[in-house]
């Protein structure tokens, strides 16, 4: 069964916007911090965004910092990632991932993960 399924990834005109959605079945989901990575062809999955369990905290990825915004919906066992001002760069497989809460940085450490979801962003 999975536990961390991806959708609303497409194909998108540069400028324009795109939000995936991540949809856990966790219970106690507030326990979990989340994150999106990507990985481009023939690149190495990156970082993109996490989010801590109670959304208190947010951490970007310089290279979407202002451009892209997380969010998540508890009651809901949902995060979301807001993508504007997509760029042709941006194009990747992205992935949602989860992990135990934990202090310190939300740019790794996760356990869990999803399939992924194909942005395609076209110049």
């Amino acid at each position: 069964q999975e536990q961390l399924v991806e959708s609303g990834g497409g194909l998108v005109q540069a400028g324009g916007s795109l939000t995936l959605s991540c949809a856990a079945s966790k219970n106690r989901f507030s326990l979990y911090d989340a994150a999106w990575f990507r990985q481009a062809p023939g690149k190495e999955r990156e970082f993109v965004s996490g989010i801590s369990g109670d959304g208190v905290w947010e951490y970007y990825d310089d290279s979407v910092k202002g451009r892209f915004t997380m969010s998540r919906d508890n009651g809901r066992n949902t995060v979301y990632l807001q993508m504007n001002s997509l760029k042709p760069e941006d194009t990747a497989i992205y992935f949602c991932a989860a992990r135990w809460t934990r202090p310190g940085s939300l740019a790794g450490n996760y356990a869990f993960w999803g399939q992924g979801t194909q942005v395609t962003v076209s110049s």
